[in-house]
């Protein structure tokens, strides 16, 4: 081809086609011609721009060589828009039982899955409420990898992002995250995928922060303009209602994506969301205006695997340590036992591998804690930002690997989000939890598998007045301090009520009318009368802590430094 021979092509085979302002790199054109004298006869050489445009293989084949050549892509990637019809978007026919076995390597699909997937591809709107453990994730994963074009997730947490985005990449499936870790070359990567308006991507995590950002505002509206954007996915989506525990200003954006993508399908997931968050969530989001074209999943939140308890304590006889120790060494005993130890043996298993988390509220505890159990012999590792990432890596990888000291993990409450460890058979809450929905979510990290799990919670109200006065004083969280206070007051009532189903209480706080049988697990069905003995042996007088907090006992700054972590 001569030089600006391209153009002239374009201009001849598109008359409306708005010609290049500067001719292509001499690279590109070989690579046109090359491209042509692959795929038709060489006297049709002349009419590759055609076969670009029509040939689906070809124009992938030479949009990836545009995004290698960064010079020809400035110049190249604008015309292949203008050129490039639109790709027709029509149900899809695939199996996805198929599916899940090649691509993710599961087995089955857990309750309820296949019909929420099913309604992703068929183009409704989804909101989708379930427990810890229920595997949200797959499904806006998985119609991801089956539909035609890019599906954006929404997700407040990088650590989650980066976990799934590994492990979809690790099944190949083209995924990244675009959020303030990503090294820049990767952003610059990511940027030219979405400005070519047919992204390779199938999956893009991004903060919603990012989501406010006019240039990628821009670079999402050039993919939708070439039907692209096949899906919006909002991870957390409790965070977009003020009466969320974890509200964050940004979430609450988000229906800039039903204002400017009308017709782009939109999927909301959450753990912790009781009926005022939910209706919140599908009002601001806009989803609630066609109620038709919305399909909603609200599983029951109740674990049935679980064995729930409050454990009661005060600062004057903080007994936290020796009871856990007590705890967990009889479990080890009972492991030890006849039968118990010939199918430990059988299955190759340690007697004292009993993988579990242990919540604390500050890194000084965190590491504290973790050196009183190592030294009497127990596995125990510290887990907190402050840590090195090589540090965290290690522990992280060898905690999910069930190697020998590295049985229990003591971490600050950022820590689970997205582990993918289904034989977790304890969570312990060193002290009560910032929020209800938190305490929720954190415990059922536990028995992911379906075994019998334990979570309990050492609950003081000492603790609680400590953590009443933090999130009063935490200025940057103004916006939803009632919410936040409601919900931990919910959590207080629920540790103090001795004539209650655990389970039925949680279910009564989401909003669940159908409450299930505990089946004994839980402390109240257990042991009721045990239960009233330790509630009122345990905790200190409302009157003592109420005459220690007037005097400011509880206001010791730097405590809880790390209660956000």
């Amino acid at each position: 081809m001569q030089e600006g021979g391209l153009t002239i092509c374009l201009a001849v085979l598109f008359p409306e086609f708005e010609p290049l302002s500067k001719p292509t790199t001499s690279n590109a054109r070989c690579h046109v011609a090359y491209i042509a004298s692959y795929h038709c006869p060489p006297e049709s050489v002349t009419v590759v721009i055609g076969i670009v445009s029509f040939n689906l293989i070809v124009f992938e084949t030479l949009l990836e060589y545009c995004r290698n050549e960064p010079r020809d892509l400035e110049l190249f990637t604008p015309s292949l828009r203008c050129i490039m019809p639109p790709l027709k978007r029509s149900n899809s026919c695939t199996d996805i039982g198929f599916t899940l076995r090649h691509q993710f390597h599961k087995g089955d699909f857990r309750p309820h899955q296949r019909e929420i997937i099913e309604a992703a591809l068929d183009g409704y709107d989804v909101y989708v409420q379930a427990a810890t453990s229920f595997g949200k994730s797959l499904c806006f994963q998985l119609p991801a990898v089956i539909d035609q074009g890019i599906t954006i997730v929404v997700s407040p947490l990088l650590s989650l992002m980066i976990n799934q985005v590994e492990a979809l990449k690790a099944s190949g499936i083209e995924a990244s995250s675009y959020n303030s870790l990503t090294p820049y070359p990767d952003k610059i990567r990511i940027e030219r995928d979405l400005e070519s308006g047919h992204p390779r991507l199938r999956l893009l995590y991004v903060t919603p922060e990012l989501c406010s950002s006019p240039r990628f505002r821009e670079r999402l509206q050039l993919v939708y303009k070439q039907k692209e954007l096949a899906r919006v996915a909002i991870d957390e989506a409790h965070c977009i209602s003020e009466w969320g525990h974890d509200f964050r200003k940004d979430f609450s954006r988000l229906s800039w994506f039903r204002d400017t993508f009308p017709d782009v399908p939109i999927m909301c997931l959450t753990a912790t969301a009781n009926p005022q968050v939910r209706q919140d969530v599908l009002s601001i989001l806009k989803l609630d205006k066609n109620p038709e074209k919305t399909k909603k999943f609200l599983m029951n939140p109740q674990r049935k695997n679980l064995h729930l308890e409050i454990r009661y304590t005060k600062d004057e006889e903080d007994n936290r340590l020796n009871d856990f120790l007590r705890w967990i060494k009889s479990v080890y005993v009972r492991r030890e036992g006849g039968e118990r130890r010939a199918e430990l043996d059988q299955m190759n298993e340690r007697v004292d591998n009993v993988p579990g988390i242990i919540y604390t509220i500050s890194r000084d505890e965190c590491e504290s804690l973790a050196a009183s159990l190592r030294s009497e012999g127990i596995g125990a590792r510290p887990f907190h930002a402050r840590l090195p990432k090589d540090v965290k890596e290690e522990t992280l990888a060898r905690w999910i690997n069930n190697e020998v000291g590295y049985d229990i993990i003591v971490a600050t409450t950022a820590f689970g989000m997205g582990i993918d460890k289904d034989n977790v058979r304890f969570v312990v809450h060193w002290r009560i939890p910032k929020s209800f929905e938190g305490y929720y979510q954190e415990a059922g990290r536990a028995g992911r598998d379906g075994n019998a799990s334990y979570c309990f919670l050492y609950y003081s109200r000492e603790d609680l007045e400590r953590v009443t006065r933090l999130i009063r004083s935490d200025s940057k969280e103004e916006t939803n301090q009632i919410a936040r206070l409601k919900s931990l007051q919910a959590l207080a009532q629920y540790c103090e009520d001795t004539d209650k189903c655990r389970h039925a209480a949680i279910c009564k706080y989401f909003g669940e009318t159908s409450i299930p049988d505990c089946d004994f697990a839980c402390d109240w069905h257990k042991d009721p009368q045990d239960l009233e003995t330790r509630f009122m042996r345990g905790l200190a007088s409302e009157e003592w802590v109420s005459t220690q907090a007037q005097q400011g006992i509880y206001d010791i700054p730097g405590t809880y430094d790390a209660y956000y972590d």
